[in-house]
């Protein structure tokens, strides 16, 4: 994944131009990944130990003092290959990496003020790159003005240009949308603009 300067700046224009149209904050932030995932290596590490002894016990004659020396030796051994990155992020569940991403995305949108906005009218576009996981988060002031099926409308050109490895230009499709959405349940005012109109990258 690799944004441009020119990449930045679109966004940021997006966002500015969006804002024009709500009373409403919107706010991006990109996670390269959402978690290193450091426990995986010694749970897989400690089941491959577990389960390594068995055949040993049965197909061979060695010593019980010889075994569990190799059984040592195999945690050690899995847990150091399993640390390299891409290993242990293919080995971690589909379902942890979601969780993992899902409370990310919660996370950043207290962390980067997007709850604390004036008219509870902050949204927050998501995305976990490493996880495949985008998601739009919204304050309590939009709350059954706009629905699920709605924000998911908004979320879907993003989820389709990120397949395509054009996330900047998911970005502002997401942006746009859900600039339409709010307009209609927070429209412009004289208010000032509370968060910095920029894409956040963690």
């Amino acid at each position: 994944m690799q944004f441009t300067t020119a990449d930045y700046e679109r966004i940021a224009e997006a966002i500015r131009e969006a804002e024009k149209e709500t009373s409403g904050e919107i706010v991006c932030a990109l996670a390269r990944r959402s978690s290193d995932y450091a426990y995986a290596p010694p749970l897989w590490a400690a089941f491959i130990a577990l389960v390594a002894p068995w055949p040993m016990a049965v197909f061979t004659d060695l010593s019980t003092k010889t075994i569990y020396a190799a059984q040592i030796a195999i945690f050690i051994f899995s847990a150091a290959i399993i640390s390299w990155p891409p290993l242990r992020f293919a080995l971690t569940p589909r379902l942890v990496k979601r969780t993992r991403a899902q409370r990310a995305a919660i996370e950043q949108f207290h962390l980067l003020g997007v709850a604390g906005t004036k008219g509870r009218t902050g949204v927050l576009i998501f995305v976990s790159f490493a996880e495949h996981y985008a998601r739009i988060v919204a304050d309590d002031g939009l709350a059954g003005k706009i629905s699920n099926e709605e924000w998911q409308s908004a979320l879907d050109p993003l989820l389709a240009c990120m397949r395509e490895g054009r996330c900047a230009d998911g970005f502002v499709a997401a942006i746009r949308e859900c600039a339409r959405l709010l307009a209609r349940c927070a429209p412009p005012g004289a208010g000032e603009n509370e968060l910095p109109d920029k894409i956040h990258v963690m």
